[in-house]
């Protein structure tokens, strides 16, 4: 993924020193710009031990842990331009996560579960907002960067049959929403006046609990917790229409 990352930033430079080549007004103050762009939500993910809950304590299962599966969505963002070079963009989008054991430990072993064992899948809403500057607005191609804030919304989280049918019981997924930070490099590349191509790379840094509940059988009141870092590199590339 850094590699991948490097070289996005290499492209945008290059795209920054070629936009000299133009002196033509394409960005100004007041314009709206529209984008549909496919994304991967690359996740750079890492997790606690998970904790098993019951009777009133909580207990660490050594060489336990969790991960987060890379996801692959359509997604629509709206900037606005306040000057010729500040613009102020909202992302929108909902992504599927898979979440799977990375490590089960010795306990979690003993009950039949495996490396790779898929838990749960989460449906995320992961509106974000951020202030970008815009390089060279009169040119073809304008790179741009800019930071923001988001808000991670996990929807719906559904435990998979695979799951309830090994504890024998149904089990309540929770997930914890939160605020956090995104930082962004992109770049617009004309095609004519009004039409132009995109690439974007953005990272957001979220974290959150995940809270597991079984509802009844042997397990029944049973818990599993564990902290999660997802962590992820939104990579898109599209196409976006000026107003």
């Amino acid at each position: 993924m850094h590699n991948l990352t490097s070289r996005g930033l290499l492209a945008l430079l290059g795209f920054a020193t070629l936009s000299m080549l133009s002196g033509v007004a394409r960005a100004e103050a007041g314009d709206w710009l529209v984008r549909a762009r496919g994304i991967a939500i690359v996740t750079d993910d890492s997790s606690g031990r998970i904790h098993l809950e019951a009777g009133g304590t909580s207990t660490p299962l050594d060489g336990s842990g969790v991960g987060v599966d890379t996801s692959v969505v359509p997604e629509l963002d709206v900037t606005y331009m306040v000057t010729d070079n500040i613009g102020i963009e909202a992302i929108a989008g909902i992504a599927i996560h898979d979440v799977d054991l990375e490590g089960p430990g010795p306990v979690l072993s003993s009950l039949g579960f495996t490396d790779g064992f898929k838990i749960f899948d989460s449906w995320v809403l992961p509106p974000t907002v951020t202030v970008q500057y815009h390089f060279m607005p009169e040119n073809n191609i304008r790179p741009y960067v800019g930071v923001g804030v988001n808000y991670t919304a996990f929807l719906w989280n559904d435990a998979t049959d695979n799951l309830e049918t090994a504890v024998g019981s149904p089990v309540d997924v929770d997930m914890d929403n939160g605020f956090t930070w995104a930082a962004q490099i992109g770049a617009d590349v004309d095609i004519n006046d009004k039409w132009y191509f995109n690439v974007d790379v953005k990272y957001i840094d979220i974290d959150s609990t995940a809270s597991l509940l079984i509802k009844n059988g042997a397990f029944a009141n049973t818990g599993l917790r564990v902290d999660v870092d997802i962590n992820p590199w939104v990579v898109g590339a599209g196409i976006g229409y000026r107003f």
